[in-house]
């Protein structure tokens, strides 16, 4: 069983800002998929089904941002799922906006939802999906929970399909073709 989870903030306040860039995936990627994430359990939104013939969970916790790894560890749990079956999407700043960057493993850069996740789960060796947001022009944290300017707004637009894409991708072959083909 395969387990996508999409960053975020819950609420309407946060939809659609540079740090909901995961959401967006994740529900990109469901409306694709016929995946309905409905389900509220786990500190979270989930759905399950297949995709590609796995067994896909989509997941997006609600329990804000920067403690994101204790939802996610109770997914972990509760459906034993392998931790090289887990791929998590999420914002960076430290991406030129637009583009993504998929990695099998490392360190956070700073990103506190995947921080929370790390900790969480006693490893680096998590998979991620890294969408640009470009770097703030002014508070970090005001940046990140602002919407895209109008010409930031296509660019994210392409790399949220782009990250949907690349999860298809790994679903399809492996992560790591899917790491060459997007990276």
């Amino acid at each position: 069983m395969k387990l996508i989870v999409g960053l975020g903030n819950p609420g309407k306040k946060y939809e659609h800002t540079r740090h909901n860039a995961g959401f967006d995936v994740v529900d990109l990627f469901s409306d694709l998929a016929q995946i309905d994430i409905d389900k509220e359990v786990f500190d979270g939104f989930l759905g399950r089904g297949k995709v590609l013939g796995e067994d896909v969970i989509l997941f997006k916790p609600t329990t804000f941002m920067n403690l994101s790894g204790t939802a996610v560890r109770k997914v972990v749990n509760f459906f034993k799922i392998d931790l090289d079956d887990i791929v998590v999407v999420f914002d960076d700043m430290a991406l030129p906006v637009g583009s993504i960057r998929l990695r099998i493993e490392g360190s956070s850069g700073g990103h506190k939802g995947m921080q929370n996740i790390i900790e969480q789960l006693g490893t680096e060796k998590i998979k991620r999906i890294r969408i640009g947001i470009g770097e703030p022009e002014f508070d970090a944290i005001d940046y990140v929970l602002t919407k895209p300017t109008k010409e930031e707004k296509p660019l994210i637009d392409e790399a949220i399909k782009n990250a949907v894409s690349a999860l298809k991708e790994s679903l399809k072959s492996t992560f790591e073709k899917a790491m060459s083909l997007f990276n």
